[in-house]
């Protein structure tokens, strides 16, 4: 018997702001009606956890509403992003600390029959906060523990778009010199899956020799205008299929009655609203 792990990501949930609840929610009716085994988000859980509390704490709960044990790490608009990007909502220990009070470890490993997840927190990767080699020295060990059951990678931002030597700075993938001391600390224990979401499109692609899925997303896509189609732009999920000998299917897993929102159209209702000031 194979574990049947549904890859969700980029659920972007806000009490406030529950623009895309209905999706959420839809999604999770469907999976109630043939429950997986296991359900993992790969971030953006929240549309605006880096700052708001509420947006965080309500996207745990909805979570929590769903009809497996669900996993989950950040994304940039749960613990910021990277500096480098000139981020106005930079990754922070704070931040990382108000994730984990709230939903939970922001890096963690999960075993299974022939298996060995690994979820990373891309957001802390060349931070310099100490929480990042925290991560580097625990994903020494969960590969180096791994004995022999295969590793299936989950990260927020893909390790690359095309190529995995690609150099170019972009907000899309993991950063230049953090893919490349990932792709270090891989080199004795390559995972066979690199599950991540981010993109706001689907695809299933080989990358000099890893296998990565993006995850569709659950909330919206992005229009042509802001984001040209690398992949395909749709709302929905991905499906895994784990066996017990360490071999996986994938498949894109569509779901009747989602509303397939495109952010650009909807930028006004969309975009963060500034905390309001302390009182006094």
């Amino acid at each position: 018997m194979a574990v049947r792990l549904v890859h969700i990501s980029d659920t972007h949930l806000s009490p406030v702001r529950p623009l895309f609840l209905d999706n959420h929610r839809r999604m999770a009716e469907a999976l109630a009606a043939d429950p997986p085994d296991l359900i993992v988000n790969t971030g953006d859980i929240s549309l605006d956890g880096a700052d708001r509390e509420a947006d965080l704490a309500f996207a745990k709960a909805e979570h929590d509403r769903l009809p497996a044990p669900c996993l989950m790490i950040p994304g940039n608009h749960d613990v910021g992003d990277y500096a480098e990007l000139g981020a106005s909502q930079p990754a922070t220990s704070a931040r990382v600390a108000r994730w984990r009070a709230l939903v939970g470890p922001d890096f963690w490993m999960h075993d299974l029959p022939g298996w060995r997840l690994i979820g990373l927190d891309t957001q802390i990767l060349g931070s310099g906060i100490p929480e990042e080699e925290e991560q580097w020295a625990f994903l020494a060990r969960a590969l180096s523990g791994a004995g022999a059951r295969s590793v299936a990678l989950f990260l927020h931002k893909p390790l690359c778009i095309e190529r995995m030597t690609d150099t170019t700075i972009d907000y899309w993938p993991v950063l230049p010199p953090a893919r490349r001391r990932i792709l270090q600390a891989l080199a004795a224990k390559p995972p066979l899956l690199v599950a991540s979401g981010h993109i706001h499109q689907w695809r299933d692609r080989e990358a000099d020799g890893y296998r990565q899925v993006w995850a569709p997303p659950v909330s919206f896509i992005v229009g042509e205008e802001a984001q040209p189609s690398i992949g395909t732009k749709l709302v929905g999920a991905a499906e895994h299929l784990l066996h017990a000998d360490g071999t996986f299917s994938t498949r894109l897993l569509t779901v009747d009655g989602l509303k397939l929102h495109d952010v650009v159209r909807m930028r006004a209702a969309y975009a963060p609203e500034p905390e309001p000031p302390p009182a006094g």
